[in-house]
């Protein structure tokens, strides 16, 4: 049911995105004029169709994985001589290229109207709080101390844990030291530069981010109390139950479940020995700890969860929030933000100063699509801007196959006064696909690796 769940909200994203961004060709082509065939959602084998007064073929195709719309062209079929003028060959160059970027602006402003409603209704996040500081690392060596709050980073507001983490990301893009604004405990502002030395593209791998500057965002103690045991894992072997304590591993103590992961994580496929305290006694357990592979490496896990995820008090909750009028200007200064930060992403991807490991496939998609649709309206809301954001860049991209490559033909008989030739179209038709399919590659890759990992 959580596989059908997920296959079900990512068809809906798609659907949804999908229609938006032939809604923007459709929209433009009907203003300048141009005779639209068929308006369809999906390939293949129509399922439902419905024709309107001007001719127009509404459809819902059988492969539900894209859409397009069909305009009268005499590159694709003859055309009646009474209907010339109204073929997208006969328009001008100008008006042929604002039915191409008609598609990738309506998922900007779908991007921007998502984000709009969801600055109106009110975004929750944490604060930017550390917690531990790794000793010697870029973090501590910057002077980041745990309690103290990250107020700017390079000059760019920082309220929420998230805006911390992409201010980060695109500063570390431009090189050179990051100057960080924080504020202590105690409530003394001082800037922290933080320099980093050597290669970046570490850094730039999912979730090495914050590991690799040597910090963490604070989060409530977790006791190391035992909560859920995964079926057949080596807690339920070892006999551990829901409640028990653990005190130490190996007579190292154990203060709290993240203390625990740390102990058990590097020792794959060790026995260790686990003190524990039930009904107020204490003994000890041989547990051997499972290797998993997480990435490139192994971890060790045993298969229990912690009884609590710890309280959260209500100073360190924040709440990004603003009325009707200043949503709009929030939601297109944040649908800029990430449309931008996408294409940096992507030319440091190209250039190999961030890792290829960030691109992700439809499984990946799949996942986030399913796990955002179960945390309600809201977050699916959130993860629909952010793939919409996607497509505007990637549509744009000067790919013949794309909206992108499609313009470059434009403006390029725009400069030689005549079309392309079918031959030289071709050959981009074909350097596009075989663009396109490296990139699939890459991102079928890494979605495989993170599900078998």
């Amino acid at each position: 049911m959580t596989i059908l769940s997920y296959v079900l909200a990512f068809l809906f994203a798609i659907g949804v995105l999908v229609a938006v961004h032939e809604y923007g060709h459709f929209w433009m082509a009907r203003r300048c004029g141009i005779r639209v065939l068929r308006f369809s959602i999906g390939f293949g084998k129509r399922l439902w169709t419905r024709t309107d007064r001007q001719g127009t073929e509404y459809a819902i195709s059988a492969i539900p994985l894209g859409g397009y719309v069909k305009l009268l062209d005499e590159r694709e079929g003859p055309v009646p001589s009474q209907d010339l003028s109204f073929a997208y060959n006969r328009k001008p160059v100008w008006q042929r290229i604002l039915v191409l970027l008609a598609g990738p602006f309506a998922n900007f402003l779908f991007a921007a109207v998502a984000y709009w409603i969801l600055f109106m209704a009110g975004i929750p996040a944490l604060k930017p709080v550390l917690g531990e500081v790794t000793p010697d690392s870029f973090a501590a060596r910057a002077g980041l101390a745990a309690g103290d709050q990250i107020v700017s980073v390079a000059g760019r507001d920082t309220g929420t844990r998230e805006a911390v983490v992409l201010a980060l990301l695109d500063r570390l893009m431009e090189g050179g030291t990051i100057e960080l604004t924080v504020r202590s405990a105690e409530g003394s502002t001082r800037v922290a530069p933080l320099r980093i030395e050597g290669s970046t593209l570490p850094l730039t791998e999912p979730g090495a981010l914050l590991p690799g500057l040597g910090f963490e965002f604070w989060y409530p103690a977790v006791p190391a109390e035992v909560g859920n045991i995964l079926q057949g894992s080596p807690a339920e072997r070892a006999g551990l139950k829901t409640g028990d304590r653990i005190v130490a591993v190996d007579g190292e103590p154990v203060a709290d479940f993240p203390s625990l992961v740390k102990l058990v994580q590097p020792q794959p496929g060790k026995t260790l020995e686990f003190t524990i305290e039930r009904a107020g006694a204490r003994s000890i357990v041989p547990v051997e700890v499972k290797a998993e592979r997480d990435g490139d490496k192994l971890v060790g896990r045993i298969g229990v969860q912690p009884a609590s995820p710890g309280t959260i008090p209500e100073d360190m909750k924040t709440r990004e929030r603003y009325g009707p009028i200043g949503s709009v200007a929030r939601a297109v200064d944040k649908t800029w933000e990430m449309s931008a930060l996408t294409v940096r992403l992507l030319w440091n991807v190209g250039t190999g100063d961030v890792s290829v490991k960030n691109l992700s496939g439809p499984i990946n998609i799949a996942e986030y699509a399913g796990f955002s649709a179960r945390q309600g309206i809201l977050a699916f809301l959130s993860f629909l801007a952010i793939v919409s954001v996607s497509l505007f860049v990637l549509n744009l991209l000067p790919i013949p196959i794309l909206d992108g490559g499609q313009i470059v033909y434009q403006l390029a008989e725009l400069v030689k006064g005549s079309p392309l030739s079918e031959q030289a179209q071709a050959v981009g038709q074909k350097v596009g696909i075989f663009l396109l399919l490296v990139l699939m590659s890459f991102a079928f890759y890494n979605d495989l690796s993170r599900l078998f990992s």
